[in-house]
């Protein structure tokens, strides 16, 4: 049987990501395990997530140290320690400086609530219903130094309602976010995902097999 890929998750709150690849990983076939819950702020949902799992976790707390340095070293020394493999950042509310990137580049993964690279930054929902367009979603892509760039692995989307609030259009974004992020961890662990000339390649018989760009609420797993 073929070792499982040792995965990290970096949050910030309530961890509803973390509960999606937490029940991925329980099924026994799933090719990663997470062997280490990371949140930069104490007493959040999701480290509650990980310790009803019965997953290793610490409480990071940006505040007590001074600057991004010292607290990215300590970030860093604590996910090697426990043997990741992969960084999974979801809901990570910090931004990281290029020292800690470079030091886990095509080995570190984030989710976007847009359809990327359109809206990277804060206030994706709003953003796009005022802007008119008529599709928003979520990306799952790879992190590199620049703010929400780096080559993308999988994307959901979902249509604009007429009536759609920000709030109305992030939960059903959200679902499609528990979707393609086992998604993306598994065609990873699988060593089914390459990057050539800055853009991912999927091998032919997984996009044969599975959508990678979805539409709402049919998003297919592997």
């Amino acid at each position: 049987m073929r070792k499982k890929l040792k995965i990290g998750v970096l949050i910030s709150g309530r961890g509803s990501n973390l509960q999606s690849l937490i029940d991925a990983t329980q099924n026994p076939n799933f090719p990663a395990k997470i062997v280490l819950v990371i949140a930069n702020v104490p007493g959040v949902e999701g480290i509650e997530r990980a310790k009803k799992a019965r997953i290793p976790n610490k409480v990071i707390d940006h505040k007590d140290f001074q600057g991004r340095g010292p607290f990215e070293d300590e970030i860093h020394a604590t996910l090697v320690e426990a043997g990741v493999e992969l960084v999974c950042l979801a809901g990570f509310m910090r931004l990281l400086t290029d020292g800690l990137v470079n030091r886990w580049l095509g080995n570190m993964i984030n989710i976007h609530p847009s359809l990327l690279p359109s809206f990277k930054g804060l206030h994706t929902h709003q953003r796009a219903i005022d802007s008119g367009v008529r599709f928003s979603g979520c990306t799952i892509h790879f992190v590199h130094p620049k703010m929400d760039d780096g080559p993308i692995i999988a994307q959901a989307s979902v249509p604009i309602h007429q009536d759609d609030t920000p709030d109305t259009l992030a939960g059903r974004v959200l679902i499609e976010e528990h979707k393609i992020y086992p998604l993306a961890v598994r065609l990873i662990a699988d060593q089914k995902v390459s990057i050539e000339n800055g853009k991912v390649k999927i091998k032919e018989e997984v996009v044969q097999g599975a959508a990678l760009i979805t539409q709402d609420r049919n998003a297919q797993t592997l």
